[in-house]
């Protein structure tokens, strides 16, 4: 590869999207809200504020110094996908299209598709049911179904046990990977 292909947003310094040839990964520390293009994006906006989760630490309003937003303005405009926890506040707030239980929804008001995937299928030891959106070519095929109950533990047996937020925060590299094809598919949204 030349160079970067793709651009990944709001990501874990260190993490899964690093050491790859062809992403440019944009950590807290480098503002991912400052993003100007030209590649399409694979987007990770901060989530605590926007999830049902957040209800637990007192919060659950959408302050997070406008991450989503600059997010999906990024899709819209480079082309890309964006992840967020299944039932995110952003998508009401942003009028995005609610994903279909099975399969990929067509949004009516901007050029995108939204659907409903379970990470477990993609490599996570438990389930995290995600929404995406998604500005690009015809989606791709993905399993939409929830996966299975429980949580593997080191020794490779399904446990019950509940996981630690640092845990559930990660991507894991199947995942990773899923999303980055969809981005390198993307063209740029109707605001490009």
């Amino acid at each position: 590869m030349s160079g970067p292909t793709v651009a990944a947003l709001y990501v874990e310094t260190g993490g899964v999207y690093y050491g790859l040839d062809d992403v440019d990964p944009w950590d807290e520390a480098r503002d991912a809200r400052l993003y100007a293009g030209p590649w399409p994006v694979v987007a990770h906006p901060p989530c605590t504020r926007w999830s049902k989760m957040g209800t637990c630490r007192g919060y659950y309003d959408g302050q997070d110094d406008g991450c989503f937003e600059s997010a999906i303005t990024a899709a819209r405009r480079f082309g890309g996908v964006l992840e967020h926890p299944e039932h995110s506040l952003a998508w009401r707030t942003f009028g995005l299209a609610m994903p279909a239980s099975n399969g990929w929804t067509r949004s009516m008001l901007d050029d995108a598709w939204t659907c409903k995937v379970d990470q477990r299928n993609y490599g996570l030891p438990f389930r995290k049911p995600t929404w995406l959106y998604y500005v690009g070519n015809d989606p791709p095929a993905l399993v939409h179904h929830r996966g299975p109950v429980g949580a593997i533990n080191s020794r490779g047996n399904v446990s019950t046990a509940n996981n630690h937020h640092s845990e559930r925060s990660r991507t894991p590299i199947e995942f990773r990977d899923v999303l980055l094809a969809m981005a390198r598919s993307a063209r740029a949204g109707g605001d490009g």
